[in-house]
């Protein structure tokens, strides 16, 4: 797998499985920072990678959506950070879909998703800052929007009372039978508009360069009512620590200008 090695998660999984008396299928593809393999015909089963932090507190997010919004949580062990979650079906993710279409059913889902919640969710304030702080000493794509995201990020009132998703976009949003739930949550209490940044992003065949493709999802939440402003600013807060090539980066400053 690309992305980090995951042979203790794999080991744990195993052990796991086998105390469960789960059959533990092979992983899935695009699983590259945790272990995820079905286990029979309608449960998966994820172990985190050790060094992920950012999921830290997933199994309570899911606990807390009761599979409204997301998939549905079976199961856990803490300890090991092992998750039995409802496993979506067919489970193709809206990727492929007409942009339009892939924006209303992100907007439904999105507004399930975000709901008051407290402890144990971290606030996004607390960790922004060091997000910023670790891109520019490490450098690469995105960081000249720096200076501009820590304006941007001055001029915000953080929410404490929103549960976000984290990592909210096309590839974890899976078709569920007649509906549609999302996957891998890295939740962290804030703004609503915090979320929005990775999905502007992608599909992963995507480039965000499209500026009226940009626009048009950019008020589909803001008809949900989203604050277009932090919409904006949060893109490009994001976006300098979380990496855009130039052309994005243009577009995402030319969003504030």
């Amino acid at each position: 797998m690309d992305g980090v090695d995951l042979s203790t998660a794999k080991a744990t999984a195993e052990e796991v499985a086998a105390e469960w008396e789960l059959e533990l299928g092979e992983p899935f593809a695009l699983s590259n920072y945790s272990f995820v393999a079905p286990v029979g015909e309608d449960a998966v089963l994820k172990v985190a990678w050790e060094g992920d932090d950012e999921s830290l507190h997933e199994p309570e997010a899911l606990e807390l959506w009761g599979g409204n919004g997301a998939a549905r949580l079976l199961r856990r062990d803490s300890e090991r950070r092992a998750l039995l979650e409802e496993r979506a079906l067919p489970g193709n993710d809206i990727s492929e879909l007409p942009d339009d279409e892939a924006s209303a059913i992100a907007v439904d889902i999105a507004t399930r998703l975000w709901v008051p919640a407290g402890e144990p969710f971290r606030w996004i304030g607390d960790h922004v800052p060091r997000w910023m702080d670790d891109a520019e000493r490490e450098g690469g794509d995105g960081t000249e929007l720096l200076p501009l995201a820590r304006e941007l990020y001055a001029s915000l009132e953080i929410s404490r009372k929103w549960l976000t998703h984290g990592d909210f976009h096309h590839h974890n949003i899976l078709h569920h039978g007649e509906r549609c739930v999302a996957i891998d949550p890295k939740p962290y209490l804030g703004d609503r508009e915090f979320d929005l940044f990775s999905f502007l992003r992608n599909p992963l065949s995507y480039r965000m360069t499209d500026r009226d493709r940009t626009e048009r999802r950019i008020a589909a939440f803001v008809a949900a009512g989203l604050d277009d402003y932090k919409i904006r600013a949060w893109t490009v807060i994001r976006g300098s620590y979380l990496g855009l090539e130039l052309e994005e980066a243009a577009l995402a400053r030319s969003l504030v200008h």
